[in-house]
């Protein structure tokens, strides 16, 4: 059977740079996109001046998502999902994942709240270090599967 007989079309061959398509072609819009990126990391805290359960010593499985902008360059590329998780590992990573967080972050309170601002703080920093024009427009950090606290770059003014 042949692919066109299924539904679809299969390629004999695989499209090639400078034949099939060139380089003028790549980049399709010169509009800012938002891309995104997502990492897991379990670590632990206790809230100060906190009257319920998360006084005490405690853990989580967070996620954390964060949403960048820019315009795409000449591939149509804004940012290598690759490149953000370069900063996550090399900057982020190492101050939270299997951590005690409220002695491997700065001093402050360990809310989901504080947290996501720092992320934020984080990972504008790293990215403003690129040649790119990039945005964080958003970080949202997951402290259980359906609570989350949310930084906007809109919220965080300058």
């Amino acid at each position: 059977m042949e692919a066109k007989d299924r539904g679809y079309d299969l390629p004999i061959e695989v499209q090639q740079l400078g034949k099939d398509i060139f380089s003028h072609e790549l980049r399709y819009h010169q509009k800012r996109v938002l891309v995104s990126k997502e990492f897991r990391f379990d670590a632990a805290h206790h809230l100060h001046g906190y009257a319920g359960q998360c006084s005490h010593l405690h853990g989580h499985t967070y996620r954390v998502v964060f949403g960048i902008s820019g315009l795409t360059d000449d591939a149509g590329i804004v940012i290598d999902f690759t490149e953000i998780k370069t900063i996550w590992k090399q900057h982020l990573e190492p101050l939270l994942d299997h951590r005690y967080l409220n002695t491997s972050l700065p001093k402050m309170n360990t809310t989901a709240e504080n947290m996501v601002v720092w992320l934020y703080e984080q990972m504008n920093t790293h990215l403003s270090s690129k040649q790119y024009d990039l945005q964080v427009e958003f970080v949202r950090l997951y402290e259980t599967p359906s609570s989350f606290a949310e930084a906007r770059r809109e919220w965080m003014g300058g």
